[in-house]
């Protein structure tokens, strides 16, 4: 009950700025999770094919070198990524215990339920969590163990924000542990302004619906009575800020009740922010791993520098990348 309340607060707070804006772990109960999984068979949306050609040509490296006994993965949705991972952990005889964590509590245990299938001899431990209030195992995997934060989930949050996240996800870390990390690179050589901003705007629709669909999560949780018809997706990438920055713009004026709190009058044309998607390079990866805490000691980019993966540990072995 407490904890709605402070969820609660925080809309309000968010519905009150200008922009409006609202977190976008709400994008993510049941239908958003399957939206989102969609999203990633999308042709515009390089970014998950980027990260699994990236994976691919990494694993056999990376597994001998951390000689992984866990894995623990945050945001883990459907986990079709990490399989590349826990194939390669499996295959060396390694792999005890995987840890997927995600804030969809159905979606989540349908997919441990599938990895059990897959892997009989991997104890799959689901953990139902939001990523952004810390990570509180209900028991500490053993080591060495991979932490991944994959996806460029990272980008969903400001520097200082995902400064403290990565703390705060990492702060269990013992030496072997390790950290890897997903984000999505700035326009450059690898790929155009326009690839980047049609990985958002997809011309089937699909991002449209799942941005939509966070109304409908508002609405569920908190008795609010958004229209979701009333509103038009647009995402753009911010060049100053070096984000994607995706928007509900209303198609008219009216107004949303708030339980508990004020009207929202929203003006037609008047956007509310559901989600930034940052976008990064070298030396960014770097800066926020070693603010959290983190020595950045492995860097790669896939073939065409589109999208990258750091690898971070609690010590100051290997090499800086």
């Amino acid at each position: 009950m407490r904890e709605r309340r402070e969820e609660l607060s925080e809309l309000a707070r968010g519905l009150a700025r200008t922009p409006k804006t609202v977190s976008s772990r709400y994008f993510y109960n049941e239908r958003g999770s399957e939206l989102f999984e969609a999203i990633t068979r999308l042709p515009e949306y390089y970014l998950t094919r980027a990260e699994r050609g990236l994976l691919t040509r990494i694993v056999s490296g990376l597994i001998e070198e951390v000689r992984p006994r866990a894995l623990v993965e945050l945001g883990a949705g459907s986990a079709r990524k990490t399989r590349i991972l826990l194939d390669a952990m499996t295959e060396g005889g390694r792999a005890a215990v995987y840890v997927p964590v995600d804030v969809s509590k159905d979606f989540l245990l349908e997919t441990a339920n599938r990895l059990r299938d897959e892997y009989p001899a991997l104890e799959v431990r689901p953990e139902v969590a939001d990523m952004e209030r810390g990570l509180r195992l209900a028991a500490r995997p053993q080591a060495p163990c991979i932490y991944a934060l994959l996806g460029s989930t990272i980008g969903n949050f400001t520097h200082q924000e995902a400064v403290r996240m990565i703390a705060g996800l990492t702060s269990g870390m013992r030496d072997g542990d390790v950290f890897l990390l997903g984000a999505d690179l700035r326009p450059g050589a690898g790929k155009s302004l326009e690839a980047l901003e049609a990985a958002y705007n997809d011309a089937a629709g699909v991002t449209a619906e799942f941005n939509r669909n966070l109304l409908r999560v508002l609405n569920a949780r908190f008795g609010t009575d958004f229209d979701p018809s009333r509103f038009r997706h647009r995402a753009w990438y911010n060049a100053d800020k070096t984000r994607i920055e995706m928007h509900l713009e209303a198609l008219s004026a009216h107004a949303v009740a708030l339980p508990g709190g004020p009207v929202i009058c929203f003006q037609q044309g008047e956007t509310l922010r559901t989600e930034i998607s940052c976008k990064y390079d070298r030396t960014a990866v770097c800066s926020l791993l070693r603010q959290a805490g983190l020595n950045p000691v492995r860097w790669w980019t896939d073939e065409r520098g589109r999208f990258a993966l750091a690898l971070g540990n609690m010590t100051s072995e290997g090499d800086s990348p």
